[in-house]
C-alpha cells in the first residue's frame, strides 16, 4: 500500500513537472510570436495539447462600430485536419456559447453541450456539426482578459479525448471522450488570461504599424500636394523598390547572394522609398514646380519688354519721320510714287528699318522661348544668347535697358534641365530636410534605419553624389536599391512638365552608361533588368509587346 501511494506520488509529480514545462514553454513562445494568425493559433494548439481536446476554436472581441462582435478568428479540429475555416462575425449576444462568455466574463464547462441544465441562455449552434458530420460533447469556453479584466476574446476547445491520439466521428465521440476538469479548466484560463495579455501586446504592434502607415500615407500625400507634377513618384518607387529587394533576396549567385532582407526589414525599406521626398516641404515652391529656365512671371515681365521695344521703336521711326518733315516742308507735297524722290525714298528707308527692328526683336522673342525649355543648350543657341545680352530698348522713363537682364540671361543659358547652381543646391537639399526631419521620429527598433537609408539614395558609388559625397562602401545596400528605383522612374515617368517620359529600352540605356561611369551599382541594374522589375508599374520592353502584339 505505502509502495503504491508513493508510486501514484511520483507519478503525479512527474505530470506536474511536465506541465509546469509545457507552461514555460507555452509563455516563452506566446512572448516570440509576432503574426497575429500565428499567435492565435500557437494558443489554441497548446490548450488543446494540455487538455487532450480534439477541436477548438478562438473569437476575438471587436467593437470597430456601434455593434460589438465576435470574429471567428481560427479554429483547428484533429479529427478532420483537412477542414478549412473561414473568417467571419457573430453577435455578441447571450444567445451563444462563446457571446455569453466574452458578455458575462464567466468559464463555461459543460460535460455534453447536447444536454444543457434547464434555463440557461445559451444554446450549441449544431448546424456545424451536422454539416461536417461531427458530434460536439464535452466543451469549455474561456474568456481572455487583459490586465485591466476586459474580455478581449474567447477560447473555446471541444472533445476532451480519453486517449490523446483518438480521431472523433459522430458515432464513437460519446465513449471516446470525457468531461473536463476543474483542474484543466484553471490551468487554461491561466493561459487564456497570458493569451490575452500577448494578444493585447499584438495588437497593440498592430496599431503602431497602423499609426506608422498612416504617418507615411499622409507625408506622401502633402509631398504630392506641394509638387503636383510628380505625383505618384514615391509609390512608384516604393513598388520598384520592395520588389528589386525581393530579387535581392531569392539571387542564388554572384556578390548579391549573401543579401538577404527579412519582412520587417523590407516593410522599413518601403517606408524609406515612401518618404525619400518628403524633405521637399523645406524646398520654395517656386523651384519645386519651376517647369522651364525662366519662372512663368519672369517670362511674363520680359514680354512686357518687348512689347515695350516694339513700341518703342514705332514711336522712334514716327518721331524721325516727323522731324524729317518738319525740316523739309516740301517732302509733304509730294506723291509717293514719284519717281527718284529722295525724301520718299528717305521715308521709306526709315520704314524698312523699322521693319527690320521689329523683325529682330521677333527672332529674339522665338529664341528666347526655345532657349527657355530645359533641354540641352547647342553651341549656336549659347551665341545667340550672348548677342541678345547686348541688346538694350529705351523703356517708357526714358532710360536705356537692357531687354533681357543679366541675371535672365544666365537662367536661360543653363546648360543642361532648368535649374540655376542655386536652384539645384535648394533642390538637392530635400535629401538633408528629409534625413533630419525623419531622425526626430521615435521610430521602433524594427524601421530605426529608415532616416539613413533615406539619406543615402542620391549618393553615387564614385563619390560624386550628395549630400555627403559617400562612396560605394559607405552607402546603405538598402540606399542603392532604392536609387535605382529613383533613376528609372525619374526616367520614365511621363508626369514632369519639364520632360517627356523615355521608353522602358532607353530608359536601362541612361542608366547602364551610369554604371559605366561607376554611379550606381552594375549587380543591382543587372538583376533589375534581368527580372524586369519594372514589370510592377506596368512597364515592359519593346521586344516583350511586339512578342504578345
Amino acid at each position: 500500500m505505502i509502495i503504491f501511494e508513493k508510486q501514484e506520488f511520483l507519478n503525479d509529480s512527474a505530470e506536474r513537472t511536465e506541465l509546469i514545462e509545457q507552461l514555460l514553454d507555452i509563455g516563452a513562445a506566446l512572448s516570440s510570436t509576432q503574426d497575429l494568425r500565428d499567435l492565435l493559433n500557437l494558443i489554441l494548439s497548446k490548450s488543446r495539447e494540455i487538455t487532450s481536446s480534439d477541436a477548438g476554436s478562438v473569437y476575438l472581441v471587436d467593437h470597430t462600430d456601434n455593434t460589438s462582435k465576435l470574429l471567428f478568428k481560427v479554429a483547428q479540429n484533429a479529427s478532420q485536419p483537412s477542414l478549412s475555416f473561414n473568417e467571419f462575425a457573430i453577435p455578441m449576444t447571450h444567445q451563444s456559447l462563446a457571446g455569453y462568455v466574452a458578455l458575462t466574463g464567466e468559464s463555461l464547462n459543460l460535460p455534453d453541450a447536447y444536454d444543457l441544465p434547464q434555463g440557461v441562455p445559451y444554446r450549441l449552434d449544431t448546424n456545424f456539426d451536422r454539416d461536417i458530420s461531427y458530434r460536439t460533447r464535452s466543451v469549455m469556453v474561456l474568456p481572455m482578459e487583459n490586465r485591466q479584466g476586459d474580455t478581449i476574446g474567447v477560447i473555446q476547445l471541444i472533445n476532451r479525448k480519453i486517449k490523446p491520439d483518438a480521431v472523433l466521428t459522430d458515432q464513437n465521440t460519446l465513449e471516446l471522450t470525457q468531461p473536463y476538469s476543474e483542474w484543466e479548466q484553471r490551468i487554461v484560463r491561466s493561459l487564456a488570461s497570458q493569451a490575452a495579455i500577448s494578444i493585447e501586446r499584438n495588437q497593440l504592434q498592430d496599431s503602431i504599424e497602423q499609426l506608422f502607415e498612416g504617418f507615411v500615407k499622409a507625408s506622401v500625400q502633402v509631398i504630392e500636394a506641394r509638387d503636383p507634377c510628380t505625383s505618384g513618384h514615391s509609390e512608384r518607387v516604393a513598388a520598384l523598390t520592395v520588389r528589386l529587394t525581393e530579387e535581392v533576396n531569392i539571387t542564388s549567385t554572384g556578390p548579391l547572394c549573401p543579401l538577404y532582407f527579412n519582412d520587417r526589414q523590407i516593410q522599413e525599406i518601403r517606408y524609406a522609398a515612401l518618404l525619400h521626398d518628403f524633405g521637399k516641404v523645406g524646398v520654395p515652391e517656386a523651384i519645386l514646380t519651376k517647369q522651364k529656365k525662366l519662372y512663368s512671371e519672369q517670362l511674363d515681365v520680359i514680354r512686357n519688354r518687348f512689347a515695350v521695344a516694339h513700341r518703342t521703336l514705332e514711336m522712334e521711326c514716327a518721331q524721325s519721320k516727323f522731324s524729317y518733315l518738319v525740316e523739309h516742308p516740301s517732302a509733304r507735297h509730294l506723291a509717293d510714287t514719284e519717281e527718284k524722290c529722295p525724301h520718299c525714298q528717305y521715308l521709306q528707308g526709315l520704314d524698312g528699318e523699322l521693319a527690320a527692328e521689329v523683325s529682330r526683336l521677333a527672332s529674339y522673342w522665338n529664341f528666347l522661348l526655345e532657349a527657355n525649355e530645359p533641354h540641352i543648350l547647342a553651341e549656336e543657341p549659347l551665341s545667340q544668347l550672348r548677342e541678345l545680352s547686348d541688346y538694350s530698348y529705351r523703356d517708357i522713363d526714358g532710360k536705356i535697358k537692357p531687354l533681357v537682364t543679366p541675371e535672365e540671361i544666365a537662367q536661360l543659358m543653363i546648360p543642361r534641365g532648368n535649374l540655376t547652381p542655386d536652384e539645384r543646391l535648394a533642390i538637392e537639399s530635400h535629401v538633408t530636410h528629409t534625413y533630419e526631419f525623419l531622425k526626430r521620429i521615435p521610430w521602433t527598433k524594427d524601421l530605426k534605419d529608415v532616416p539613413n537609408i533615406t539619406y543615402g539614395h542620391h549618393e553615387k558609388l564614385d563619390g560624386s553624389g550628395y549630400p555627403r559625397g559617400l562612396r560605394h562602401i559607405e552607402i546603405p545596400i538598402q540606399a542603392q536599391i532604392m536609387a535605382i528605383g529613383d533613376i528609372y522612374d525619374a526616367l520614365t515617368a511621363g508626369d514632369r512638365p519639364y520632360k517627356r517620359g523615355l521608353p522602358t529600352e532607353v530608359a536601362l540605356k541612361i542608366m547602364r552608361q551610369e554604371v559605366a561611369q561607376n554611379k550606381i551599382s552594375a549587380e543591382l541594374l543587372e538583376l533589375f533588368e534581368h527580372r524586369q522589375v519594372f514589370t510592377v508599374l506596368g512597364h515592359a520592353l519593346e521586344v516583350e509587346l511586339e512578342k504578345l502584339a
